[in-house]
């Protein structure tokens, strides 16, 4: 017997994702269905070899679903994440919107799985942020070996992490260099084509922008909030793929044959 699953955002690159890793994965599913705001109802997504036509949010039927995937912006999950998971569906929201509630779990599976049982609380499990998703698969192990005591950590992430608009700004200014003008910013605050930019969401008021902010803060609530963090966080002018460039310290000896060792054995 296999789910019923909604997944919402479903015409947004991520939501579009979504679908095509349940095929990937051979989730089992016995009904998919996409939602998304009225203005994309009737609009077609693919679910492996076939096409499915897109519902509307506002007048979807949730109760319907066993599950629903939350790929559409914060404010969206805010207010429709509470209203979906009383019709008796479980919410897994992608967005920030649920990351720092208490009673809301903060998962990764090769991370802290155990804690998912917390979604009973209000019906909805949170992702992290993208960046901290990748970070933690990696710290978890090393630090179940030798407790980590301080983290630096230096991403360098692509501009698909803030959509198509960003992607299409880069490949407009980057066609622009070579055959016009480049177009002025419109979704970042500088040219991000053949540049690199130290400034990923709002600034805070300790300097810290909120992306470098839920670096610190996400890994404090799935890891251990004993371990001493700091972030920078780059935009860089590639399509798809971030990376990271991180330093720790450790309370333990911890050779670097045998943190490759672990890495290596290490799910995820």
């Amino acid at each position: 017997m296999g789910y019923k699953i909604a997944v919402v955002g479903a015409t947004g690159n991520v939501g579009r994702e979504m679908l095509n890793i349940l095929d990937e994965r051979q989730f089992p599913v016995d009904e998919v269905f996409p939602v998304a705001s009225r203005r994309s109802q009737g609009r077609e997504v693919s679910f492996g070899d076939k096409i499915l036509k897109v519902q509307a949010l506002d007048n979807f039927d949730f109760s319907q679903v066993d599950i629903a995937l939350l790929s559409a912006g914060g404010t969206i999950s805010k207010e429709w994440a509470p209203k979906i998971a009383a019709a008796g569906c479980i919410v897994i929201d992608n967005s920030s919107a649920w990351r720092y509630d208490s009673d809301v779990p903060l998962i990764v599976p090769e991370v802290n799985p155990d804690a998912v049982a917390g979604f009973v609380n209000k019906n909805i499990i949170a992702n992290p942020n993208c960046s901290t998703a990748q970070l933690l698969v990696a710290l978890k192990p090393l630090h179940d070996a030798a407790t980590i005591k301080r983290v630096v950590v230096s991403t360098y992430q692509s501009v698909s992490g803030a959509g198509k608009d960003a992607m299409d700004e880069l490949w407009n200014q980057t066609k622009g260099i070579f055959v016009t003008d480049s177009p002025s910013p419109e979704k970042f605050t500088k040219q991000i084509a053949f540049n690199v930019i130290p400034h990923i969401d709002v600034f805070m008021e300790d300097g810290y922008t909120k992306e470098e902010w839920k670096l610190m803060a996400e890994t404090k609530k799935m890891l251990d909030p004993k371990i001493k963090m700091s972030a920078t966080a780059v935009r860089v002018p590639v399509f798809v793929g971030h990376a990271e460039a991180v330093n720790i310290e450790f309370e333990n000896p911890l050779s670097a044959d045998k943190a490759r060792e672990i890495l290596r054995e290490a799910p995820g």
